[in-house]
Order: structure tokens, then C-alpha cells, then sequence
């Protein structure tokens, strides 16, 4: 969506085909949840032949690939380049499908990768030769922004007023749910964690450029809000505190989620209690670890771990609103450490969430887990899928995930 500012802006002539959102309303999509969110269609395919032995289905999710063709076939007149991106570096096939039916339907037309793929698995991305360019990391460096213009034969205008920050969200006709994003980047540099590759620093939007997003959203009728930054809470005087207390003053009802992990040591009485009136629904807190003293990261103590959920507690939000995500499956972790942590978040009065741990290309942790993994993960970005377990002894198997599933319920 930043990208899509950044071209409107610039003067480009912009289509958005989002394969994992009802473009088509007259096509049977599954009804979605309570809060607006997935799922999503899925069809069964042929599973890789390097994925042979594990014991899943393999599918793939969004649009069926006859509509994509239908409605790429569609625009007139041709579009003067394509760019792909993916959300997981183990979805590349799906990019490679899509470069590979544009080529079809339009020989000539550039074909340029970005995104989370194209940034963390460069060379494989290479490898394959059905793209034109790949553009690592942000499209408004000013190396991507002038080999992108460069591509298309023409010179670069100037980078639009708050580019990579600025979203246009308009290309989604009537979501049911919509997104705020204020800032990019973390502060932290969490060795299993991508998001300093993706976004070299950390940057905040102004509380006015939030708001009017939110703002433009809200004449759309959306209610249903989800958070995508990577630390919300991290000077929230910047710009969530005003736009929390824009909420109210506006006296719009909304509901806001959190999917992503918040830090738990900036939570203050004060702030959790703007998040509880402002319409704060889905809480996910990082907890990762009860063992403090033995953190791959130093984002959390233990009394503020007591300290953050008091703060909840007190401005009014249930445990039943509230979930603690739990790393699994990490290079050498045993099971006890993940069993004491369920039991902590529970014993907090919070729901306990597995989050399945993906080798990441680039990051500190990774060699260790090329070294510990059943997997050959440098060949394959398969292999990263946080589905096969790939750095858990024995890897996945279905008597171990019933026995995690029953875990996390208390049985």
C-alpha cells in the first residue's frame, strides 16, 4: 500500500490485483471471521517433490489462478511493467507462477520482484531468471527508486512527500477490516527476527498523516482496525496516543487488534487504559520466554512482564481478549522450556499462542539453525516454511502437534 502511494503520486497509472482479497464479489469466498479477517480459499496441489516426506497437505491459498489470468487479460491498454511481491519468502512459488503467466500474456512487459522474498533470498530469486529486476529492501531507497523508473526506460521523478510511510488504500473496495500502520522498522535487532533486514531503521508517521488514513477508512465504513507495526508501543507520544485519543474525541466507534506482538515494558497505566476506551479488542503480548535471565533478546524482565498485564487488568480488558505468543522451535530449544512458558501465560491469567519459528535468511540466527536443521535450508526457501518445524528433533509430525494442541487447552 506504500508502494501504491508512492506510484499514484509520482503520476503513475496504477491496477492492484491482491490475490488474497475478494476482488470478486460475485465469487464464493469463505465467510470470514468474527473481526472481518481470513479465511481464505485454499485448493490442494501437488506437493513439492523436496517436501515429499513430510507428513502434510500442501495448498495454496487466494484467487484461483483462471480469475487472476481472466483479469490480467483483461487490462487495457498493456501495462508498461508488473511488479510481484510475496509476504513470506516460502511463498515464492506462487510469485514465480504469476511472473510466469504475465509472460505469457505480455512477452515484452518487465517483470520486477519486491518484498520480503526479494529482499531475504536475493540470489535464489536470481536463480530462477523470470524477473526482469529485484528490488531488495524499501522501494523509496533511492537505488530501487531509480532502477525501477530505470527499468521503465524513463527518469525517476522526486520520491513523494512521506514515501514508504504514506499508504493509499483505496485499491480495496469495501474491506470489511482495514489496517493502521505508523511507523516502520523496530528498534530491536532480535536475532530470529526480520524486520531490521526489511527496514534498516525505525520511523514514525505524524500523528496527523495517522489520522487522516484512519479518517479516510472510517467513510468507508470500516470498524474492524488491525495494527501492523512491529512496536506499537515504542514512543507512542509520537503519534498512537493522539490518534488514540482522536478516537474518542471523534466519538467513532471502532475495534482495534494487534497481531503483531506488543512489547510489554511499554505498557503504562496510562496508555493501556487509552487503548481499553479507544476500542482495543485482540491483544497479542511477546512473551517468547519465561526464562528471563536466558532471553535470546532483551526486550523483557520479569517484572515487567507482571507490570504490563497489571496495567491491562486495571484499565478493564478480560483474559479472554488477551494472548501471549511463545516461540517454538527454535534452534535447540527443549520442550520444557516451551511447556514452563504455556504455563506462565496461563498462570498470568492470558491464552498461550505457539508462534512457529522460521529460519530467516540474514539473520544472527540462522547459521545455527542451518546447522541444526533436518532441512538444507540455503537451497530452498521451502524449507524455511515454519509448518515443517524445521529446526524441531525429528521435525512435524501429527502425535506431536495433538500433543502441543492439548497442551496450549489445559488437557
Amino acid at each position: 500500500m506504500a508502494c501504491l502511494h508512492m506510484l499514484r503520486r509520482s503520476g503513475a497509472q496504477t491496477a492492484l490485483l491482491d490475490c488474497l482479497f475478494p476482488m470478486w464479489r460475485d465469487v464464493p469466498w469463505p465467510q470470514s471471521r468474527v473481526f472481518g479477517q481470513g479465511p481464505w480459499p485454499k485448493t490442494r496441489v501437488p506437493v513439492p517433490s523436496i517436501l515429499a516426506h513430510v507428513p502434510r497437505r500442501y495448498s495454496r491459498y487466494g484467487l484461483d489462478p483462471a480469475l487472476v489470468y481472466s483479469a490480467l487479460t483483461a487490462l487495457d491498454p498493456a501495462p508498461d511493467a508488473v511488479l510481484i511481491s510475496t509476504g513470506m519468502t516460502y511463498w515464492y512459488p506462487g510469485a514465480v507462477a504469476a511472473a510466469r503467466m504475465v509472460r505469457g500474456i505480455w512477452p515484452g512487459v518487465p517483470i520486477i520482484a519486491g518484498g520480503v522474498y526479494a529482499t531475504l533470498c536475493r540470489e535464489h530469486a536470481r536463480s530462477l531468471d523470470c524477473f526482469d529486476l529485484i528490488l531488495p529492501g524499501p522501494l523509496e531507497s533511492q537505488e530501487n527508486w531509480q532502477a525501477l523508473w530505470g527499468t521503465l526506460k524513463t527518469s525517476e521523478p522526486p520520491l513523494p512527500q512521506d514515501s514508504g510511510l504514506a499508504l493509499d488504500l483505496s485499491a480495496h473496495p469495501g474491506p470489511e477490516f482495514s489496517i493502521i500502520l505508523g511507523s516502520r522498522g523496530c528498534p530491536y535487532t532480535c536475532p530470529y527476527c526480520a524486520t531490521s533486514l526489511l527496514n534498516s531503521s525505525f520511523t514514525q508517521k505524524s500523528a496527523a498523516l495517522v489520522k487522516a488514513e484512519l479518517d479516510q477508512e472510517l467513510e468507508r465504513r470500516v470498524l474492524d482496525f488491525a495494527f501492523y507495526d512491529d512496536a506499537l508501543l515504542v514512543r507512542p507520544q509520537t503519534w498512537l496516543m493522539p490518534l488514540l485519543h482522536h478516537i474518542l474525541e471523534s466519538k467513532t466507534r471502532v475495534r482495534l487488534h494487534t497481531p503483531n506482538a506488543l512489547h510489554v515494558r511499554h505498557l503504562t497505566p496510562e496508555l493501556a487504559g487509552l487503548l481499553y476506551q479507544a476500542g482495543l479488542c485482540t491483544i497479542r503480548l511477546g512473551l517468547e520466554t519465561s526464562d528471563f535471565s536466558h532471553r535470546l533478546d532483551s526486550k523483557l524482565t520479569s517484572q515487567e512482564w507482571e507490570h504490563g498485564l497489571k496495567c491491562l487488568f486495571a484499565a478493564g480488558f478480560s483474559s479472554s481478549q488477551i494472548g501471549a505468543y511463545i516461540l517454538f522451535g527454535l534452534p535447540g530449544q527443549e520442550e520444557r522450556a516451551v511447556e514452563a512458558a504455556i504455563d506462565l501465560a496461563r498462570g498470568s491469567g492470558v491464552r498461550p499462542h505457539l508462534a512457529q519459528y522460521s529460519p530467516i535468511p540474514g539473520t544472527s540466527l540462522f547459521a545455527t539453525a542451518r546447522a541444526q536443521s533436518l532441512y538444507p535450508l540455503d537451497q530452498d526457501p521451502l524449507y524455511h516454511n515454519n509448518a515443517l518445524w524445521p529446526c524441531v528433533p525429528g521435525g512435524f509430525t501429527w502425535e506431536k502437534q495433538e500433543k502441543w494442541r492439548k497442551r496450549l487447552a489445559g488437557q
